[in-house]
């Protein structure tokens, strides 16, 4: 399988989107300058996840799409899927004609990778993934805490040190 920019752009904005979704409806613009995707390209990968009902939009001011179902419902190969990204290891997309209109050696082996892979990423969910990101912000975030922290006590060292 080859995942295009269509799918990683898809996953990463949908990510995005439900990091913030809670707010109210998420604007592609805003997604476009976070992860800079363009906002053409996002308007066509938000078409398809649209029609195949991982998101909703809403119009007006304000406006923008919220996701349709809950995080743990959506799964990776859901949003790849829906923007029609294909998931096939073998050559022949599965007809079997990989060598001159026949089954290569080797097809077995690209279409097991097939049915792991697609296994793979219906086992992710969006909420998996925001998740994650979460907990990597609040890491960071407590690294910055304990720097500042630092920073605070040599502060009063030094004040206490001039007393």
């Amino acid at each position: 399988m080859r995942l295009t920019t269509k799918g990683r752009f898809a996953v990463t904005a949908m990510v995005d989107l439900a990091l913030r979704h809670q707010a109210g409806p998420v604007t592609l613009a805003g997604i476009g300058e976070r992860q800079q995707i363009s906002l053409s390209y996002l308007e066509q990968l938000f078409g398809k996840l649209r029609r195949n009902e991982l998101v909703s939009s809403v119009r007006g001011p304000g406006g923008g799409y919220c996701l349709a179902k809950p995080e743990a419902e959506i799964t990776v190969a859901d949003i790849i899927m829906a923007v029609d990204e294909p998931m096939d290891a073998t050559q022949c997309g599965g007809r079997e004609n990989c060598l001159d209109d026949k089954r290569c050696m080797t097809h077995d082996l690209w279409t097991n990778l097939n049915r792991h892979m697609i296994e793979y990423l219906k086992s992710v969910t969006l909420q998996d993934l925001v998740e994650q990101q979460n907990r990597k912000q609040a890491a960071a975030n407590s690294g910055v805490t304990v720097l500042q922290d630092e920073r605070s006590k040599l502060r009063m060292d030094a004040v206490a040190a001039i007393k």
